[in-house]
């Protein structure tokens, strides 16, 4: 056995329906019409194409509005990725075996990276979710109206609502599997998805990395204009700098690791997951009252912000609507295909949020006047 496929990894591999064994250590092509599923295929051009358009509207906002936010945010995402990303996939390369232990593994999907751990559209993914977080809360005017602080708290809410659609729906369709042996990190979970999960990755990574971006690069009073090399290195700063906001925020329920503690942390992670509902709806809230009063300006180059969070949505429904008849049909949290599934009550209360953002920010981005780029 080699010592990129140990046990764990060899036995979710095989579940998903490929080998880890003799896997490439830089990149592999597949046949993309040869996936395990053709929900494979449609994934990867929602994510991609996302993450395209995401840094051609990124470039437009930096060098026709003079808005360097976006651009930043964009490759501050594949910093981040660089540097979360490698210790989940390889713990033992990085002395995390103890502490970390083996989490998931990823399904082979058409371009594959790093011994087959990383796929084309996880790289993708970073990027794309978090332009379509930070647009959607641009367009109500949050940041301008609320600061960088608040607005990033937003942002943190709406990735939350986006991203917990896509994470409750891809065990079941064979995208990645959860590593059921490892309990300390994948435990405590809602159905088939580790509550740590839901709200490092889905939401603390997001805001975080969206607050030093839009403080390091922002508007601000006094600065000046950034060059490109300073844009670059604020860059750097802020996606390397992320995984830091995630231990912090870990730190409560990981005082209380352990299979007899599971309900303190499941405790904690609920009250987290709480606040970051109840602030993120304030504001959602908020900003509706805002729109329907008038009092939101319309911010420039809305494009990206009306189109691409609506199609990211309804392709996701669409997936959902194609996996119930094997979710209702499922015995113990396990369809008859043997995957596990995810919280459809939850999936549906994401749905229902991430809805009311993209009807609120259609509605905001229906006037002329344009707004200022965001002040640090």
């Amino acid at each position: 056995m080699d010592h990129t496929c140990d046990s764990a990894a060899e036995r979710l591999a095989e579940g998903l329906g490929f080998s880890c064994h003799d896997a490439h250590p830089v990149m592999t092509f597949r046949n993309p019409f040869g996936l395990e599923n053709g929900t494979m295929l449609v994934l990867e051009l929602l994510i991609i194409g996302g993450a395209v358009f995401a840094l051609v509207h990124a470039w437009r906002r930096w060098r026709r509005d003079g808005d360097p936010i976006n651009i930043s945010l964009w490759f501050a995402s594949v910093v981040y990725l660089a540097v979360i990303e490698p210790p989940l996939y390889f713990p033992g390369w990085f002395g995390l075996e103890e502490h970390v232990g083996f989490i998931f593994s990823h399904n082979v999907f058409t371009v594959q990276f790093m011994y087959d751990r990383l796929p084309l559209y996880i790289v993708a993914f970073y990027p794309a979710l978090s332009q379509l977080a930070y647009e959607l809360v641009r367009a109500l005017g949050v940041f301008a109206r609320r600061g960088p602080l608040l607005g990033s708290v937003a942002v943190a809410f709406a990735c939350q609502v986006f991203y917990e659609v896509f994470d409750h729906l891809g065990p079941q369709l064979k995208w990645w599997a959860w590593n059921p042996g490892n309990a300390m990190i994948n435990q405590p979970a809602l159905a088939s998805v580790p509550m740590n999960s839901m709200l490092m990755f889905a939401s603390v990574s997001f805001g975080a990395m969206t607050y030093l971006v839009v403080r390091l690069v922002g508007d601000k009073d006094g600065r000046g204009t950034l060059t490109g090399p300073q844009i670059s290195w604020r860059t750097v700063v802020a996606g390397a700098a992320t995984p830091l906001a995630m231990i912090i925020v870990s730190a409560p329920s990981g005082a209380f690791r352990g299979e007899d503690q599971l309900g303190i942390q499941r405790a904690i992670l609920t009250a987290e997951l709480a606040v970051v509902w109840i602030a993120g709806l304030y504001l959602l809230v908020d900003a509706w009252r805002k729109v329907r009063a008038g009092e939101v300006t319309a911010v420039a180059s809305p494009l990206f912000a009306r189109t691409y969070p609506a199609a990211y949505l309804g392709v996701h429904v669409v997936l959902w609507a194609t996996a119930l008849p094997a979710y209702f049909g499922s015995t113990g949290g396990i369809t008859e295909h043997g995957t596990p599934i995810g919280s459809l009550w939850y999936a549906t209360l994401c749905t229902v949020a991430a809805t009311l953002f993209i009807v609120v920010a259609l509605r905001a981005t229906t006037s002329q006047p344009t707004a200022r780029p965001v002040r640090s």
